[in-house]
Order: structure tokens, then sequence, then C-alpha cells
């Protein structure tokens, strides 16, 4: 299995036969763009190809009426005049001749995608179409999209294919109100969006694109709209969106299949989304997709009119769903004011539906500033007086941009004791060198615990593939360590790497593991104990919180917690030490290893006990070569005291670590908690599509 590519090049047929400053914008010069970009860094060659196919009138009428498609159909025997004057009936929308072919090959890529998921063929994949789908409606065009590509999919995928919950993520710049319309009383689809809101001053301008509408019916609290009210959010308001709203629900949702709206006029230098994230945020945001539905994570393309930054963006999400390494994001990693009051109000309109969001939020009071050092957006906006600077700010972002190289081996696994039996996918080295014996010993005879024979072929063991990594030849690795001499070996791993010139080290430390005492805290190390007695940051790069005792409160903690500190701290290097006790099962090992490969671009070294079972080594090496980690089991709800801890920890380091915050002004400054919401009632997800 592998990753599909879904395209047809009748699909760039299709273009706007007369002048309309509107919709010029939807060119086949964006499948093409998008296309060459995947070509040239040679991800289609990689990729399983399929020609997409058509939808069939009875695909298409999954979610269309039998009269709307007959009319899309008509189109094809239109005069120009024609076309003009029916296309006017509609909201930004243009129809060709070609337009009906080449909208059933949209929808017909989509499914053909999820089929191949779906029944094995292919483990993820994108469905490079147009026109794009999520603004139609059952019986209406609109917003360039004439059937909608995702929602058939969605549907296709109950019906066919048995599924119950189905996860649809739209990270278009503009709202899909017409996969909202066709869900929004249905409970097994849950549906995320987030777009350019502006108080209901941007397009479509609908009311029901605000955060307080939530689905009707059975289907309330599974429509998720995160409005965004001013534009330039940049990398760290898309990451704090996820890791603060969307991922917590996802979670408990536990859906069976994720379905990507995947526009990229939400990112840098697109005209209509005016936005700042980078290509590279998008394989972010793909990476932390691909742990949910077992991996099963179909992307379809929606919006991008930026051409070098949609067909970047394309290559950067392809990069992640093929399991390379992500490059890691630049810049600062502070969300702005109005992103931060955006999630806040998300997380309190949905929090009465979603046990995972209840009483997680404290007060926070953020001080002037935005994106850029004088707190404006002014480098973004059209006409403005920096348009220029915008031009240049666009161009060092997107001139520059490299895929992140692929090392050699992309996972190595150093057992003391190899073990011929154990089950690595392909691809995972089973590594059998070691550091030479005088280096060894001399790291060793610091250390009294790394006397004996084993602990010193553990220690050369690690020495050899820790080098590898930072040298760039192998991208993660699992090393197993005596117990006796955990502490000892994690020790020296973290003074080589300092030695090796690493910058910064986020080591996450699990069970009885002591921070060394004689480190310097001088921001180069930030370490982290998860299984501490309490909840206490000795400082901002010493931290301390117990292991959480239900799957709820572990996903807390790793959501609300570490990834904050590890995108915050932006490491060259995680270190994941599994120490003597250090209580975790398997699944949540393998789910939190898989989730830090992002922050360190890929660069991640496991440390694990020699008594551990040879199903951990698996598991981790199945994740860290980007595979999906298992499932959880049952959403279980985070104990009081674990969200006491949560809670306590955010409020000392929030003024350190920004990714940490959750809420914006509006709670104000009092410092005061947030007003309590009613209890959610656990509620069975659908157990059979409705």
């Amino acid at each position: 299995m592998g990753t599909a590519l879904v395209y047809h090049e009748d699909m760039m047929v299709s273009r706007l036969l007369w002048d309309d400053p509107e919709c010029r914008i939807e060119c086949p010069e964006r499948l093409a763009a998008a296309l060459d970009g995947l070509r040239q860094y040679g991800l289609e060659q990689r990729c399983l190809r399929l020609v997409a196919r058509e939808a069939s009138e009875e695909e298409l009428g999954l979610v269309h009426s039998p009269e709307y498609v007959a009319l899309v159909q008509r189109t094809q025997a239109l005069s120009k005049e024609e076309l003009q004057v029916l296309s006017g009936q509609y909201d930004a929308v243009y129809f060709h001749p070609s337009t009906f072919h080449c909208a059933r090959l949209a929808a017909g890529a989509a499914l053909q995608l999820v089929d191949a998921v779906l029944t094995g063929a292919a483990h993820n994949g994108l469905a490079l179409v147009r026109p794009p789908g999520h603004h139609s409606q059952r019986a209406a065009a609109n917003g360039f999209c004439v059937f909608n590509n995702v929602a058939i999919a969605a549907e296709h995928a109950k019906r066919k294919h048995g599924l119950h919950r189905i996860l649809i993520v739209d990270w278009d710049v503009h709202h899909g109100q017409g996969i909202q319309y066709i869900f929004e009383d249905d409970p097994s689809v849950l549906y995320f969006s987030w777009h350019r809101y502006e108080h209901g001053h941007f397009w479509p301008f609908l009311q029901e694109s605000n955060v307080d509408a939530v689905g009707r019916g059975q289907g309330r609290g599974f429509t998720v709209n995160l409005p965004w009210n001013q534009v330039g959010m940049g990398n760290a308001d898309y990451l704090a969106a996820f890791l603060h709203t969307l991922l917590p629900l996802a979670f408990e949702f536990d859906p069976e299949l994720v379905l990507v709206s995947a526009g990229f006029d939400s990112a840098i230098g697109d005209p209509e989304g005016q936005m700042r994230a980078t290509p590279e945020c998008f394989a972010h945001l793909t990476q932390l997709l691909q742990v949910l539905a077992n991996g099963r994570v179909c992307a379809v393309l929606e919006g991008g009119y930026h051409l070098e930054s949609l067909a970047k963006s394309v290559c950067m999400m392809v990069q992640a769903l093929l399991g390379d390494p992500v490059p890691p994001l630049s810049g600062p990693m502070v969300p702005c004011r109005s992103a931060l009051e955006s999630i806040h109000s998300v997380r309190m309109t949905q929090a009465p539906y979603w046990m995972s969001l209840q009483k997680q939020d404290v007060a926070t009071v953020l001080r002037p500033g935005s994106h850029s050092p004088d707190g404006t957006l002014a480098t973004l906006l059209p006409g403005g007086p920096t348009c220029e600077a915008a031009a240049t700010t666009l161009n060092s972002f997107l001139d520059p941009l490299h895929l992140c190289p692929i090392p050699p081996i992309r996972t190595a696994v150093a057992l003391t004791v190899p073990d011929a039996t154990l089950p690595l996918p392909p691809g995972v080295l089973c590594q059998e060198g070691s550091a030479p014996r005088e280096e060894t010993e001399a790291w060793a005879r610091l250390y009294r615990s790394l006397a004996q024979d084993e602990a010193l072929d553990a220690l050369g063991k690690l020495l050899y593939l820790f080098d590898r990594i930072l040298d760039g030849q192998v991208s993660s690795g699992i090393t197993a360590t005596p117990a006796s001499a955990a502490e000892a070996i994690l020790d020296v791993a973290i003074r080589r790497a300092l030695c090796h010139r690493a910058q910064r080290l986020f080591c996450v430390a699990l069970g009885q593991l002591d921070r060394p005492p004689d480190l310097a805290d001088d921001g180069r190390i930030l370490w982290l104990n998860i299984g501490g007695k309490e909840a206490v940051a000795s400082s901002m790069f010493h931290i301390s919180t117990p292991l959480p005792r239900t799957t709820g409160g572990f996903l807390s903690c790793v959501l609300g917690l570490v990834l904050p500190l590890a995108y915050g701290f932006q490491p060259d290097l995680v270190l994941v030490a599994l120490g003597p006790a250090h209580g975790l099962q398997n699944p949540h090992a393998a789910l939190l290893a898989a989730m830090l490969r992002g922050p360190a671009g890929g660069r991640v070294l496991a440390l694990i006990g020699e008594e551990s079972t040879p199903q951990l080594a698996s598991t981790l090496a199945r994740v860290l070569h980007g595979e999906a980690p298992p499932n959880l089991g049952p959403f279980l709800m985070a104990s009081p005291e674990d969200i006491q801890a949560l809670l306590h920890l955010r409020a000392q380091l929030e003024p350190r670590w920004k990714m940490l915050q959750v809420a914006g002004e509006a709670l104000g400054s009092g410092g005061s908690e947030p007003a309590a919401q009613s209890q959610p009632t656990a509620r069975p997800f659908p157990a059979a599509p409705p």
C-alpha cells in the first residue's frame, strides 16, 4: 500500500469563455501547476497513479437533486451566450461545454480515491481535481463548484463501505457551506471548517459560517466552524487551531476515514485568502491528521489561486502522505490575538457537546502584538502602503523552498541483542554497528552504571545510531537500554547532542527518569517528564507532570502541553525516553512518538528499556517510519486531577510558550476562570449510517 494520486488531464479543458474578473482565477493552469510541481520533485513517480473516472448520475444523486444534475448535463449543448446567461444565475460560477464531463471526473476522482483507500489498494492519497466542490449545494452551483466532490465521497463511503464515522477537514480559506448544509443534521459526519470570515464581511457573507452554527437536530455539535476575523493568519495560528480545537474533537469522535477539502487559498501569497501560512505548514497539518483513522486520509483539491504557492503546498502535502519527514516550521510560533479569540469561541461553543473540551481553558490576557513587530497586518492588505514588502515576504518563503531531504535510512532500530523475528516494516534497518570501543569507554568512565558489558554494548549502539541521526544519514531511530543504565545513557545522549552542535534538544522522559542535575538551564534543552509526582515547572525549560490516568487525559496532555511546547521550542532533535515503570501502553507510546515527528523534521530518537516487549519496538519503528499509530481504544474523559495539572502548568508556562494559549482577550483581564459549561452527556457516536 502507498499513496494514491488521482487525476485526469481532461479536467484542464474547462475554462472561462468570457471576461469575468471574479471567476478568471479558477483556471486550468491551477491543475497544471500542481502536477508540474509533483513531477519536478519526483513525488508523482512515488505515488500509485490512478486515472480518474466519471461519477455516474446515480453517484451524483447521493447529494444532488436529479433536476440539478440534468441541468448541468444540458450545458454540454449550450452556446457561449447561453452558458453566460446560465452562469449569471449563480454566485461566482461559470459553465463551459465540458463542465459536465470535468465535474463528473472531479467527483469520480474523489470516489476512486476513497475506494482505493477503503479496499486497501492504497493507504492514503490525493485527488487533484477541478472544478472544486465544497460550495456546491443540493440543487445549486456556487463559488466555482459544480458537484460537491467531498460530500459525494463521504456519502459513498457510508453507503458502499458501511462507514459510521467520517471526519471532513476543510482548510480552504472560504467556508464550505455546501458540505455544511448537506450534513448539518447527520451525526455520522463531523465537519470542521476554518475560513476567512471577518465578522461576516467576507464571501460567502453567511451568518451560518460563524462559530454558533453547530448543526441541527441529531447533528448538533458535529458542525464546527472556526471563523478567522482578520487576514494574515500564519503557521502558529493554524497549528493552534488543530491542537486546541480540531484534534481533541477528532480523537473523541474516532473517525474511520478522514476527508480533507484541501484548499490552498489559505496559504501565503493567495489573493483570495491573504494569509501567511507557508507550504510546509500543510505538511504538518497532514501529518497530524495521519494519526487518525489508521492513517486513512483522502484529500481532494479545492481552491488555491497563487500558482507557485499552490504547487508547493500540494507537494508538501504529498510528501507527508508518503510518510517522509516534513520540514520544520520557520518563524516565531506565536498565535495572534484574533486567532486565539476565535479558537476560544469555538471551544466554548462546542464544549456542551464534547467531553474533550470540558473545563480545559484557563483565562489568558494577551499583550498587544500580532504577526509583525508593530502589531499590524498591513503587509498583506491589498493596495496598502507595504504591498511591495508583502511581495518580498512571499518570495522569501517560496523561492528558497525545498522539500525536506530524505535521509538514506528513514528509521533504524539498534538492539543489544538483535532479534531476527522482530516484525519490522520494509525499509527499517536493524542496525548492528557500534561506536568505536575507545569512544564508548571514554563516555562510560563518567558513570558507574555503565561499567558492565551489557551497558557498554547498549551505549556503543546508541552512540553509533545517534551520530548517524545527527549527521543526517538516518532520520529517526530506536535503541534499547538496560534499566540500571537508563538515566546514564540518556545523559550521554543529551551531552552528545550538545557536543554535536544541536542548538535545541527536546527531551520527553517517561517513568523513573530524572533530569541530569548539572545540565545548564540555558534554553538549549527543554526537559519534560511525564510521570512525575506533581505538576511543576522548576523553570521554563524544566517541567514535570503526572502521567494521566485516562485516554482523554493522555490526549489532553499531548495536544495541550507536549505538542505546543515542541512546536514553540522548534527543536533540532527530539529524545523520547521510556524509563523504568513508564506506565504507557504501546498505542499511547506510539501516538506520542508519531506526533513528535513533526516539530523536529522527523529527527526522533526513542530510548526504550531492554525489558520492553518486542511489540513496543516494532510499533515505534512503524510510526517513526511514517505509519499510523494503533487506535487508543474507547475515549474516557480526563480526570479532574489531570485537568487541574494541565491548567496549573499552562498558567505557569504561557508567558514563555505562546503555543499553549487557547484563549483570547475576550476573557477579560481579571484572570478569573471561564464560566462553567454544562457537562456533555456521554453520547454514543453512530453505530450505523443514518
